[in-house]
């Protein structure tokens, strides 16, 4: 749960008003939609300089659609939330933003020369592949 709880804060999305008491609440929250903010939250951090990198997330034109609801989809909410349960994990690593950016955005050998921000932008495997990365990094045992 420490990886959702983690994803969850940077999203913005645990107050203490409504604390998170499991991973069904958080599930729960991807399936209604997260907040459009939530996607500002994580590109805040993750891209800070980069305008268009939301827009890796969530097309322009969707967005503009969804901007009326303030709500992502749930598909949406699914890439986001994926994002930041990386983002999470590589921050608890790397103990800074600009070593876990570095990280996220730099080419890895174990990853095929493909940058990790990429692959957990593409689907749930690259994110998986990206996960372990970190967890041998973490062990000690990463190249």
């Amino acid at each position: 749960m420490t990886e959702i709880l983690g994803a969850a804060r940077v999203l913005g999305l645990e107050r203490a008003a409504r604390p998170l008491a499991s991973e069904l609440d958080y599930l729960d929250l991807v399936d209604r939609g997260f907040p459009v903010r939530s996607l500002d939250r994580i590109v805040a951090v993750v891209a800070p300089t980069d305008t268009s990198f939301k827009y890796r997330i969530v097309p322009k034109a969707s967005l503009a659609r969804r901007k009326p609801a303030k709500r992502l989809s749930p598909g949406q909410s699914v890439i986001v939330a994926r994002l930041a349960s990386v983002w999470a994990q590589a921050l608890r690593i790397w103990k800074s933003e600009e070593a876990a950016r570095a990280f996220l955005y730099r080419q890895h050998p174990l990853l095929g020369e493909r940058r990790p921000i990429d692959l957990v932008l593409e689907n749930e495997i690259g994110a998986e592949l990206v996960r372990g990365v970190l967890g041998r990094l973490e062990h000690g045992s990463a190249v």
